[in-house]
């Protein structure tokens, strides 16, 4: 039995919540249920609340640096989790992993440059290539009995045109896939032959279904390494997005002083004092937590499986290897983009991301969060088969 309260219905509804208070803003309309954003309807675990509840009684709010406490506990968490062992000097911070790759793309890249990715894929890796004026490159993933290979052939071309940087999402955001050890040493030998610079997202890397694994790109070869700079951060993991704290690792020297360079340019000092502290907890105290957690998203990933399998057969359920996030293949309902949204919102009162969102691929996909008590899953569930059904 789960001893932590994830059944438990918290109202995020006027606490400034995207999620929850922004639906009319993006969907326009109110009388929806939010399961869009990728934040999760749980509270942290206990040890974070508390530390960051002490932190606010002593009253005083002034500058405050990160201490080596915090590198540390990064370091003995992705040890323990995933067999890598990192220095505190790697360590550089950021409000976030989205910041983390428009900084990466400016420090390391010039106007113009070529940058890759892998659509369909998180909707921000195309907005930070092009709002800093650089290139997309896009080696679209290979749709194969429901799961996303890598075009490893095309990957190879694209490199070839000279890009600079490749932007790796890993475990993959919408489609939940963890690659594996084979993959990201190949993908980590081609960018190695063809001296590209690696940019990781792996921010989702915690959420792990039993009977899979999380391998960091730099961790596998010291050539990798040299290569990367790794995004994590405790804000997926514990659902600490509004504390805005993140991490980049980056063992190579040149690359961290270049990006922490570029970090200055920008005015970034360091983390808020609640940042700090909530991220500390996280990575020290989480871990039972989390696990509890897991295995909480499991009943919740299937119990959707098997709901939209008995309710739903136009509907194939992507079945993700990690995340809390489902991506769901609409296309044997027949219907366009927008008859899907429309039938989401109108029929079935559900807010659900678009696919085409992520690019070339996601056509007919909606993506779907399932990190919510199983009441509410239920409901979203309901109004699925409401809208399709």
């Amino acid at each position: 039995m789960n001893r932590f309260n994830f059944h438990q219905k918290i109202s995020r509804e006027n606490t400034a919540s995207v999620k929850w208070d922004l639906t009319k803003d993006v969907f326009g309309r109110s009388d929806v249920l939010p399961m869009w954003v990728a934040d999760m309807d749980f509270q942290p675990p206990e040890e974070v609340k508390k530390a960051i509840e002490d932190r606010m009684a002593h009253g005083v709010y002034g500058y405050t640096y990160a201490p080596d406490s915090t590198a540390e506990s990064i370091g003995l968490w992705l040890n323990k989790r995933h067999g890598w062992k990192i220095k505190n000097e790697w360590i550089l911070y950021s409000t976030g992993v989205v910041p983390s790759i428009a900084t990466a793309i400016q420090a390391f890249t010039e106007k113009g440059d070529k940058v890759l990715l892998q659509s369909p894929v998180y909707t921000p890796f195309f907005e930070m290539i092009k709002q800093n004026g650089r290139t997309v490159v896009n080696s679209q993933l290979k749709l194969e009995n429901g799961r996303y290979e890598i075009d490893f052939a095309d990957f190879e071309n694209k490199l070839k045109e000279g890009v600079k940087l490749f932007l790796l999402c890993n475990p993959h955001n919408p489609g939940g896939r963890m690659w594996t050890e084979e993959e990201l040493r190949k993908i980590g030998e081609l960018c190695v032959t063809y001296d590209c610079l690696i940019l990781s997202d792996e921010i989702h890397s915690d959420l792990i279904y039993k009977g899979h694994k999380h391998y960091p790109i730099a961790s596998l070869d010291p050539r990798f390494a040299e290569l990367t700079v790794t995004c994590i951060a405790p804000t997926k993991t514990w659902n600490l997005a509004g504390i805005q704290a993140s991490a980049a690792i980056i063992s190579n020297e040149k690359l961290r002083k270049a990006f922490q360079a570029e970090q200055h340019k920008q005015g970034f000092f360091t983390l808020s004092a609640f940042g700090i502290i909530g991220m500390e907890a996280a990575y020290r105290h989480g871990g039972e937590w989390l696990d509890g957690l897991m295995d909480y998203l499991e009943e919740n990933k299937k119990t959707a499986a098997e709901f939209i399998g008995q309710h739903l057969p136009g509907i194939r359920l992507m079945e993700p290897d990690g995340t809390y996030l489902l991506w769901l293949d609409c296309r044997g309902l027949g219907l366009t983009d927008d008859d899907l949204r429309q039938s989401l919102l109108e029929k079935g009162k559900l807010a659900l991301e678009p696919g085409p969102k992520y690019g070339s691929g996601g056509e007919g996909f909606v993506r779907m969060n399932i990190a919510c008590p199983h009441e509410v899953l239920a409901e979203g569930l309901e109004r699925l088969k409401r809208a399709f059904g």
